[in-house]
């Protein structure tokens, strides 16, 4: 093996292998997430799209982490419910159902080109034709549908079907009307004309130009809510990220007004408080002080309303020492996004990546002539916590995605985010655990089995000692036992950049996930 430049762990190999390919040809994490974010637009249609919204935790080498939020906005207007194009569909998961709202009206202001843009500007070094590169390769030579893939297409078939635009995003050229199955070839000539022009004129055509022209006139012709006004007045927020110590280092992850970093940080801050010694892993205590740490973020999610108004002020008071003090003391009492792809990169200069974006589930509007599908985060419940076209108009949304980076003590870093909507907060913070108190590499840590609780049911992924099932199961009677590793739980795909150079990365399985490293 030759000299190893670096390391990329995605939710498909194609995705990791693209951001691979960019480290090769001399790239750096910069270069090779946005390598693997267009990929993934072709490879995970259903989970990411250029027509959705994200997030990038940088930590450039030596300096330091900064966060991009490219996560959609609201629009600048409501139109009256009468005139809206917003409709409910029901996604089967085989073990329950969901409602979910798509059509025109369900569109937020898309970041993800402006995103693509702001980060090659500010951190990259390769020309964006030369990352978008193996992207469009795979748009034109078409990717074979996985199991996985195939899955979600198949839980979500309802949008899939709900216009003939959507369905040919799906399908082979022999078969447009109909969802490929596993092992076919599905192409997307479109997006990758629509790449090779956005990396020669840029966002503009976008935003402002002959693209966004077609998505605001169809919008207002079909009971949409995006104007061009509301794509012209888009803009890509620079932050700084949440940040807090932990035993072991210091975490960097998603920031205000998006909730997810801060309630990862607490739960770990409470883990990590709640005893110095949990014995081997699985066992009662360590199993308890997760729950117990998940319940209390949630309990904080609920009180402070957070998803209508999340600031630094809350977020201080939230990681206070007097909160967590509070917080530890009533663990102590016994208790009675949906669509979403993250892509994780180290390279060998000390740069880390950790970018996390989604389309929600789709809108089934698919914009003429470019192969890109619409958000339909209007549509999401959880994004909607007043009801459905109650927000602030112009406005961020704010979401659960936080892509993250673990600075260690001996100077090594993580780069780790999750899918999952509500699930992320929960497989996150195992993982970091996992990582943290009971030093697994990173295959070990997301391979791991999971806990996730939600109001008062959890839920236990199979592989834990049957004296801990036995301990869960008798103080949270509303449960359920899962009896193999389930796409439910999350999707963590981590890359490390260990302190003596050396590299680890893990795709999560739940997901279809792979790791790639690239080598000269």
């Amino acid at each position: 093996m030759g000299k190893v430049l670096g390391i990329a762990a995605a939710g498909h190999p194609e995705t990791a292998a693209a951001a691979a390919e960019v480290l090769k040809a001399g790239g750096n994490a910069f270069d090779a997430v946005l390598a693997g974010l267009a990929a993934a637009t072709v490879a995970e249609p259903l989970l990411t799209s250029l027509g959705g919204g994200g997030f990038l935790l940088a930590k450039p080498a030596g300096l330091s982490a900064e966060l991009y939020d490219f996560f959609v906005s609201t629009p600048g207007r409501r139109r009256p419910d009468g005139e809206i194009d917003f409709y409910p569909i029901v996604a089967d998961f085989g073990t329950a159902t969901q409602e979910f709202h798509i059509g025109m009206g369900s569109i937020a202001v898309p970041g993800v080109i402006a995103g693509m843009f702001e980060v090659h500007a500010r951190r990259c070094r390769m020309p964006l034709s030369e990352i978008l590169a193996p992207a469009i390769a795979l748009a034109r030579g078409g990717v074979a549908v996985n199991d996985f893939q195939h899955r979600i297409a198949s839980i979500l078939a309802p949008i899939v079907a709900a216009a003939p635009e959507a369905t040919r995003l799906l399908a082979t050229d022999d078969a447009p009307d109909r969802m490929a199955g596993v092992g076919e070839r599905v192409r997307n000539v479109a997006l990758a004309d629509a790449l090779e022009v956005l990396a020669v004129e840029g966002p503009e055509l976008f935003y402002r130009g002959e693209m966004g022209a077609r998505l605001a006139a169809d919008s207002e012709a079909r009971g949409g809510m995006l104007t061009r006004s509301d794509l012209e007045n888009y803009r890509v927020e620079r932050r700084a990220p949440i940040e807090v110590d932990v035993r072991g280092g210091r975490l960097d992850s998603n920031s205000p007004p998006s909730p997810g970093g801060c309630l990862i940080a607490l739960a770990l801050s409470l883990v990590q408080g709640s005893a110095r010694d949990f014995g081997a892993w699985g066992s009662p205590a360590h199993c308890r002080a997760v729950v117990g740490a998940i319940a209390a973020a949630n309990r904080v999610r609920r009180q402070h309303h957070l998803e209508r108004g999340f600031d630094e002020r809350i977020a201080g008071e939230i990681l206070g020492p007097e909160s967590v003090e509070a917080l530890l003391a009533s663990l102590e009492r016994p208790g009675a996004s949906r669509g979403t792809t993250h892509i994780s990169v180290a390279d060998h200069e000390g740069n880390v990546a950790s970018l996390t974006s989604s389309n929600g589930e789709g809108s089934a509007y698919v914009l003429p002539g470019t192969g890109i599908m619409l958000n339909n985060m209007l549509g999401e419940e959880d994004l909607s916590p007043l009801g459905f076209h109650q927000w602030a108009p112009g406005t961020r949304l704010a979401s659960m995605m936080s892509p993250s980076v673990l600075t260690r003590e001996d100077g090594g870093h993580i780069a780790l985010g999750s899918g999952g909507s509500n699930r992320i907060r929960s497989a996150l913070l195992q993982v970091l655990v996992n990582v943290l108190d009971f030093e697994m590499d990173l295959e070990q840590a997301v391979g791991a089995p999971r806990l996730h609780l939600e109001r008062e049911h959890l839920s236990i992924e199979g592989g834990y000692p049957e004296a801990s099932v036995a301990a869960l199961t008798e103080a949270w009677p509303d449960h359920r036992l899962w009896e193999r590793r389930s796409l439910f739980f999350g999707g963590t795909h981590a890359v490390a950049r260990l302190a003596d150079g050396r590299f680890q990365g893990a795709g999560d399985p739940r997901r279809g996930g792979a790791a790639a490293l690239a080598t000269a």
